[in-house]
């Protein structure tokens, strides 16, 4: 193991109806059970899939503006992950489409440079060889 730089921590109980929090409190969430899985989606909840979309959306995007910087372009970009659930021969997956679109660059230099990202981002890097990753990219 690397030398940990950061380290988030946050507890869950209830499982998919429960709570988080994470250990300074800055995270305080209720959870509800996503329709597509049998649950009501109640207003102001939220479920793994749409955390891990955030965190790897922002994670992403942050890694994406470094590897630009590095290669001295100026870009601004946006990127969503769209995080799909998903039931297995044996339990369930997941599967990930990253929708980037990068302004300032060509096509192909925005593929390239997504393409850089996906090999630095953390969660790339975790999830490689278990979670399918799509990626869609638009230079706009």
């Amino acid at each position: 193991m690397g030398l940990a730089l950061y380290t988030a921590s946050s507890t869950a109980t209830g499982g998919r109806k429960g709570h988080v929090k994470s250990s300074d409190g800055t995270l305080d969430l209720n959870l509800s059970l996503p329709k597509g899985l049998g649950g009501k989606e109640e207003a102001g909840m939220t479920n793994p899939e749409q955390l891990f979309s955030a965190g790897y959306a922002d994670c992403f995007d942050s890694v994406l503006q470094m590897v630009a910087r590095q290669a001295k372009m100026k870009t601004t970009s946006s990127v969503t992950a769209n995080v799909s659930i998903e039931k297995k021969l044996k339990g369930f997956g997941l599967s990930v489409e990253l929708a980037v679109e990068i302004e300032g660059v060509s096509q192909k230099e925005a593929e390239e440079l997504v393409n850089q990202a996906h090999q630095v981002c953390p969660y790339s890097r975790a999830i490689e060889g278990n979670v399918k990753v799509k990626k869609t990219v638009k230079a706009i």
